[in-house]
């Protein structure tokens, strides 16, 4: 189960508005324990696109050495679906690093946002759930 708190939510929406067209990305930074998500770093796409994203190295670094200064780490990943549903596309599976992250994507198809995450291991796709923590 993934948890996010309310702010860390509310600006992965936020960047993924901001983004549009393209595809925005971010990284969760938290505790791997408990599958706590207490920060969002909104990161560069730095793929540019509105089909795939690539989260910039610079970014990542940042949010690396941030997370380590808070004793958290990074957990997961966040992008949107400009025009699909929330669920990973074969690229998304093909480029998910780390089996132990949580794959978050907004979909910005509807008129509201939809945000679901998911534990991608191999080829295998699970749905986990969410919720929300003050």
């Amino acid at each position: 189960m993934l948890q996010l708190t309310e702010v860390a939510y509310a600006r992965m929406v936020a960047h993924a508005y901001d983004g549009y067209p393209l595809e925005a990305c971010g990284l969760l930074g938290g505790d791997p324990t408990t599958g706590k998500a207490s920060v969002f770093y909104p990161c560069v796409n730095a793929a540019a696109s509105a089909r795939v994203y690539t989260v910039d190295a610079r970014d990542h670094l940042r949010a690396e050495r941030d997370v380590e200064d808070r004793g958290l780490e990074i957990i997961g990943v966040m992008h949107s679906h400009t025009h699909t549903e929330a669920y990973p596309s074969p690229t998304d599976v093909n480029q998910a690093p780390d089996p132990g992250w949580h794959y978050v994507i907004v979909s910005l198809k509807r008129e509201a946002p939809v945000l679901r995450s998911y534990q991608i291991v191999g080829d295998t796709v699970r749905e986990e759930p969410v919720s929300l923590l003050r």
